[in-house]
């Protein structure tokens, strides 16, 4: 799917150079493309509009077919040869950022690799900024900016699920959505402009009922849309799962075993966890990133004191609170756990290897023994069903808006409900009309338009070298 706005093709009158190569620029830059470190290859990538200065001076013996890898010697200033590489031309338009694309598979040594960039930098390309071939990608139409957002998403994706949602971003899923809806939302506006210019064709009521519904239709595929945004977040950036209790609960112990590795320090001395201990485990498809907290009590150990400190800090940023208590001893006060209605808590009850005190007879939680794991597979179902409402969407609809998108729905979401309750009245429908307009707007913020040049740099600028 390209982007309906095409804005790297768009001429000024009498011109022949697009717009925003002249804008952003489109001289040869390079990077290399391959991750850092000694390998076997590494990957140099060049684009630019025009190669043919570059190409001549690194390779004498010519570029070879389009698309087609060759072996070449690729030489310096001087006619030295630096390397022999695997070299692959992408002519302009049918490349990955739309202009001219070499890509150069050389040795892998970091030595090699470095001066094969420096040799082509020499020749005339620069030094490629953060997210630059995916901006140039987008600027001349060859994704939208959804799609641009998602190359980040596939490369940073810690889990099947993260990697699946990002996937179908990059094809254009979300992308489409969008387009899909600004289209209703255009043939509404259509139909309004076309009473305003001709009064005298008056909309009846049955009319102007329908208009409602499709209006109405639109919110309603908007809230689709928001309702993907808490999973979204947790799919690109994980949840957080707090471990919280009194000391000696078997916090550490249960964090070790979720791992399959002892990654915090177990003892029956109360306070041996001083810090916030955090890691990420993948819980079927879903990034949850655990974070172990030292026990919760009054102390005069200044040390224990902070870390008590940033325990409690934890729970504030919390999505999902595990209070874990020893189910084998008699109940103490309960943990005062931050008022936050939408913070799930879930009592863990530890120990069940040993027999469980009267006390903890009667209370609904997890039970389960980290000596023995019983029990642990039951948690692992429980944490899932806490984060995951609708466990068939993760499979059937994998489109999970990011912030930036939420921002933007809301957005067109509010206009549209300005329009319908502008509707409700006897208010000149040129009223409706603009609100329509503006939900329009917003929704083509999501994927891109030529006057957001700070946020295209604020997300080109997260973005890895080389890509």
């Amino acid at each position: 799917m390209t982007s309906e706005l095409s804005v790297g093709m768009l001429l000024a009158p009498g011109d022949s150079q697009p717009i925003v190569a002249r804008m952003f620029g489109a001289d040869p830059i390079a990077a290399v493309a391959t991750a850092p470190g000694t390998g076997a290859v590494a990957l140099i990538r060049v684009s630019g509009n025009d190669l043919g200065p570059i190409a001549a001076r690194l390779f004498p013996a010519g570029l070879g077919a389009a698309r087609r890898a060759v072996v070449r010697s690729l030489n310096d200033a001087e006619g030295n040869a630096v390397d022999n590489v695997v070299l692959t031309h992408f002519p302009k338009p049918h490349s990955y950022t739309g202009e001219d694309v070499l890509e150069i598979g050389c040795h892998g040594g970091v030595l090699m690799t470095s001066q094969v960039l420096e040799t082509v930098l020499k020749a005339g390309a620069r030094s490629a900024g953060p997210g630059e071939f995916t901006q140039r990608a987008f600027f001349n139409g060859k994704m939208d900016l959804t799609q641009a957002e998602a190359v980040m998403d596939v490369i940073s994706a810690q889990t099947t699920l993260a990697l699946r949602s990002a996937n179908s971003q990059l094809a254009g899923r979300l992308g489409q959505t969008i387009t899909d809806l600004r289209d209703s939302l255009l043939g509404i506006l259509a139909h309004l402009e076309a009473y305003i210019d001709f009064p005298e064709e008056k909309i009846d009521p049955e009319t102007g009922s329908v208009l409602r519904g499709r209006m109405e239709e639109v919110q309603t595929r908007l809230e689709k849309l928001l309702a993907t945004a808490d999973q979204g977040r947790i799919l690109r950036h994980g949840a957080k799962v707090v471990l919280c209790g009194t000391p000696n609960a078997g916090k550490s112990s249960l964090l070790n075993v979720l791992l399959g590795f002892d990654r915090a320090i177990v003892s029956p001395t109360p306070g041996t966890t001083r810090d916030t201990i955090e890691e990420v485990i993948n819980l079927r498809g879903l990034p949850l990133r655990f974070i172990d907290t030292a026990g919760l009590r009054e102390t005069s150990d200044s040390i224990e004191q902070q870390g008590v400190a940033r325990s409690n800090a934890a729970l504030l940023e919390a999505d999902v609170i595990l209070e874990i208590v020893d189910a084998s001893q008699p109940a103490t006060a309960r943990i005062a756990l931050p008022p936050d209605a939408t913070r799930h808590q879930l009592l863990v009850l530890n120990k069940t290897d040993l027999p469980r005190h009267p006390d903890w007879q009667q209370k609904q939680g997890c039970a389960l023994s980290c000596l023995t794991r019983e029990g642990i597979d039951n948690l692992s179902q429980q944490l899932f069903a806490l984060l995951v409402s609708d466990p068939t969407s993760l499979a059937t609809d994998p489109i999970a808006i990011n912030a930036r998108h939420q921002a933007c729905l809301l957005q067109a979401r509010q206009h549209l409900a300005d329009a319908l309750q502008v509707a409700d009245t006897d208010t000149s429908p040129e009223f409706i009309a603009l609100e329509i307009r503006a939900a329009m707007d917003a929704l083509g913020d999501i994927v891109g338009g030529l006057d957001t040049e700070d946020l295209l740099g604020k997300i080109f600028s997260e973005f890895c070298i080389g890509k």
